[in-house]
């Protein structure tokens, strides 16, 4: 599928797409617009400090390897608010998550985002898509994201797709950590992504969790952090999966294989309850 990009003189306002968002709540197609956006954006300097400290980077000049989902946000957002996208933007569920660092992400102060849609699949319980972002900056690619996410309900033609089954691998636990109740509003702040299943209880209940559940993406920042010392800075692939989400508060504990150039890890909950599973490789 060839992209049509379009060009934006700046980030949209995020508080129109969420009136956009909240207003949309039927399927009403089947097809993914073909457009793409792409758009200039400043790394502010107060606002990525505020990021660290919310996710537990340590800041060394680098940007944390899941930065830029919070640089490209507004763009991802415009783009899913559209009204030739098919799928109401809050039903959305994000099934997997995998970001490729091409360079280290130092000095970097402008970069332009650029974000499309693809693979459109058959789902067990829906469709499944891909929502692709990249970051480049004057000297060329320096990030890649690939978000799967899953509109429940949708009905494509075809057979669903079918997962690839993990290995069991060895792992020892290297650190826990306490998600606390205001985690989610925490992580809203310094991220824009304001969904009411992260913000509250009360909110949670309306779209049918009995407690807040914290951010995929937080759990996956979070976890990063804490392996900082174990990843190389750059020419890394780093893929997980969501399982079952981190309601708040609670107790989570990280496995992990030892450092070096490939690795394993896996998010745990109470009772051996598997939230998250990760892995990551040199780029091939």
């Amino acid at each position: 599928m060839a992209v049509d990009w379009h060009a934006l003189n700046r980030a949209p306002h995020l508080t129109e797409l969420y009136v956009r968002a909240a207003t949309r709540r039927k399927i009403t197609g089947t097809t993914l617009p073909e457009d793409g956006l792409r758009c200039w954006v400043d790394v502010d300097p107060k606002r990525l400090a505020a990021y660290c400290k919310v996710c537990g980077f340590v800041e060394n000049g680098l940007l944390p390897p899941t930065y830029p989902h919070v640089l490209a946000f507004a763009v991802q957002m415009q783009l899913l608010t559209a009204k030739d996208f098919p799928f109401p933007l809050l039903g959305l569920i994000h099934l997997a998550n995998r970001i490729q660092i091409f360079r280290p992400m130092g000095g970097v102060g402008s970069v332009r985002v650029s974000v499309q849609m693809k693979n459109l699949q058959p789902h067990a319980k829906g469709a499944v898509f891909d929502l692709i972002t990249t970051l480049e900056d004057p000297l060329g690619p320096l990030w890649e994201a690939e978000s799967r996410m899953l509109c429940k309900g949708a009905k494509l033609p075809g057979e669903p797709i079918t997962e690839p089954q993990n290995p069991t691998v060895a792992l020892n636990e290297l650190t826990r950590w306490w998600a606390p109740t205001d985690i989610g509003r925490r992580y809203a702040r310094v991220s824009g992504d304001y969904n009411p299943i992260h913000l509250s209880a009360v909110s949670a209940k309306l779209f049918g969790f009995p407690r807040a559940i914290a951010h995929g993406l937080w759990n996956k920042a979070r976890t990063l952090a804490a392996l900082s010392t174990h990843l190389p800075t750059a020419n890394i692939d780093i893929a997980v999966e969501f399982k079952k989400p981190v309601r708040l508060p609670s107790e989570v504990k990280l496995l992990t294989s030892a450092a070096g150039s490939s690795g394993d890890f896996r998010l745990m909950g109470a009772g051996d309850l598997e939230h998250m599973i990760g892995s990551w490789r040199p780029i091939a």
